[in-house]
C-alpha cells in the first residue's frame, strides 16, 4: 500500500470519527501532494507523486512543526506547542521507522573504519555512503553529531 493510499485511508476514517486536528493535518498533507502533482504534471513527469518525494515533504513538514513547536514554546504559548506536537504525532505516522540511537551508532562507526576515514575532511563521504545505504532510516541530524564525535575522537587519540 502506497503512502499516499495511507493517508486518504486514515483522512477518510478522520472524517468518520470527526476527529479535527486529524483532518485538518491530513487536509494539509494531502494539500502538499496534490501541489506536487500538479508541479509535476508542468514539468512533462506526468507520473503522481512517488512515495519517496512524499516521504521528503513530510520530513519537510515534520521540521517546520518542531520548529514552530519551539517557538511557541519560548513565547509561553502552551497550546500552540501541543497542537503543533499533535500534528508531528500525525505527520510521524507516515514515516518510515527510524534506526535507535545504539543502531545508529554502531552502523557509523563501521562505515567509518570500512572508508578507513580518520579526520573530519572525510565527513562527506561517510555522510554519502550512510545516505546511499539508509535513505529513509535514520535521522542525518543525529548521524552528522555521531559522525563528527567519532572522527574527531580518533583524531585525538592517532
Amino acid at each position: 500500500m502506497t503512502i499516499r493510499s495511507k493517508i486518504n485511508d486514515k483522512f477518510n476514517e478522520s472524517l468518520r470519527s470527526k476527529d479535527k486536528a486529524s483532518i485538518s493535518t491530513l487536509r494539509l498533507i494531502l494539500a502538499a501532494v496534490k501541489d506536487r502533482d500538479i508541479a509535476n504534471r508542468t514539468v512533462d513527469k506526468k507520473d503522481p507523486v512517488a512515495d519517496v518525494e512524499i516521504i521528503k515533504m513530510l520530513k519537510k513538514m515534520l521540521k517546520q512543526r518542531k520548529e514552530s513547536a519551539e517557538l511557541y514554546k519560548k513565547a509561553g504559548r502552551q497550546e500552540l506547542v501541543d497542537s503543533e506536537n499533535k500534528e508531528m504525532e500525525i505527520i510521524t505516522t507516515f514515516l518510515p521507522k527510524q534506526m535507535g540511537d545504539d543502531e545508529t551508532k554502531k552502523i557509523c562507526m563501521e562505515t567509518v573504519k570500512i572508508l578507513r576515514a580518520s579526520s573530519i575532511k572525510d565527513m562527506g563521504k561517510i555522510m554519502g555512503a550512510l545516505k546511499k545505504k539508509y535513505p529513509e532510516g535514520m535521522d542525518f541530524s543525529k548521524v552528522n553529531k555521531i559522525v563528527k564525535e567519532l572522527l574527531n575522537s580518533s583524531h585525538e587519540v592517532s
